[in-house]
């Protein structure tokens, strides 16, 4: 019964629109991580792509991808 609740749950999950956005997101911060970690020459690790991309390409991004 258990693993019945839990495909039933991730595929609910899978459907869901606010979990779509959030997986397109984490594609575009792990993106601009990878990008800019090739411009200093060294990985720059998460966090500080996620500020840096939170406070200067969310806001542009999320009006060409409304959810």
């Amino acid at each position: 019964m258990g693993d019945k609740k839990t495909e039933t749950d991730s595929t609910l999950l899978g459907k869901s629109s606010l979990y779509q956005q959030y997986l397109a997101e984490r594609d575009e911060i792990l993106r601009h991580k990878w990008l800019e970690s090739e411009k200093e020459g060294h990985d720059i690790g998460f966090e500080r792509a996620l500020l840096d991309w939170v406070l200067n390409h969310r806001s542009k991004w999320r009006k060409k991808h409304p959810h």
